[in-house]
Parts: C-alpha cells; structure tokens; sequence
C-alpha cells in the first residue's frame, strides 16, 4: 500500500487552509491518532475468546493490541475490578495513515447497503466515530478462521476545534458522508 502521509501533507492540508480559511498552517485540523477497540463481555465465560480478539484486533490494525481492564466493578454485569473486559489498538504516524487509507479505500467501500457515514457519528469536538457489526469486512480478517463474528468500534481522534472543521477535514479525506 503506497503511504498516505505525503498526500495528506501537500494536498489534503492546502485544500483545507484554503476552504477553511486558515492562514497558520498549524492550526489546520488533522487526525493526531485512530483507535480501534472492541467489547469482551464474552471474556467472563470464555477465557480463550481474549487472546482470540487480540489476535483478529492485531492482525486489522497491523500492531499489538492491548487488554483493557474494568476500572471499578459493577455487579449487575457480573464485572470486578480489574477484570479483563476489552481490547483496544492506539495508531499513531505512519500506521495510522495506512489504517486510515485501508478504512477509506478497501474497508467503507465493501459495507453492504452502505449509504454514507450519518453526520452524528461526528461528536462536538471534530472527532469521528464508527461502529462495525462484523471484523469480517477488514481484508486481514479470513472467514473461515474466525470463531465468532463480533463488533468493533473505529475512532478518528482529531485536533478540529468544532465539529465542522472536523466534518469538513473527513470530507475531504473521502469519507462519504449521507446527503
């Protein structure tokens, strides 16, 4: 996959500045960092279900992803402190430029009735948030070796200061957006 990051720094920034009419080009929006993360709820009855979630979560994002524990417990779901409840990835720089590439090129373009990103999914501080119902759209992800389809959460964390700069700067990036 060719790298996304000189497209981004003399393209995707010049047409921003020029459209947001931005005269310091380091107060352009840009995406400082992505995150990946899903649930394991499941985790409680199933011990091996962790390592295999950290394994598909590593194989989509291109690094290791890291177990999240619970941060007080809750009775009602059965959760104590401290127990393994999720697993997340942190990409920064170049890998998180080819994720995001993967994302716009490849992972979007194969959702079925796919209609466009809804504008709420942006929050008030440019951030953009998506909800998958299945790993199995990520070309890293084979049908036929996974135990269980689960969803997963992608968040494309910002430095947009309101969420039409962030709208603007995820436009422009090729994220369809609903009309």
């Amino acid at each position: 996959m060719s790298d996304f990051t000189p497209i981004y720094n003399q393209e995707i920034r010049k047409r921003l500045m020029e459209e947001l009419k931005i005269s310091n080009a380091m107060a352009v929006p840009k995406i400082v960092k992505i995150v990946i993360n899903t649930g394991a709820g499941e985790a409680l009855i199933n011990k091996n279900a962790l390592d295999k979630i950290q394994e598909q979560l590593g194989l989509i994002a291109g690094q290791k992803a890291i177990v999240t524990k619970a941060k007080k417990s809750i009775s009602a779901f059965k959760i104590r402190k401290g127990l393994a409840i999720g697993v997340k990835v942190t990409l920064r720089g170049k890998k998180m430029f080819a994720f995001l590439e993967k994302l716009i090129k490849i992972v979007i373009p194969r959702l079925k009735d796919f209609r466009g990103v809804p504008e709420r999914s942006i929050d008030q501080n440019g951030n953009l948030n998506l909800g998958f119902y299945e790993q199995t759209i990520f070309p890293e992800i084979e049908f036929d070796k996974i135990d269980k389809i689960r969803g997963l959460e992608v968040t494309l964390v910002t430095n947009a200061k309101d969420k039409q700069k962030g709208k603007k700067l995820f436009e422009i990036l090729g994220i369809p957006f609903k009309s």
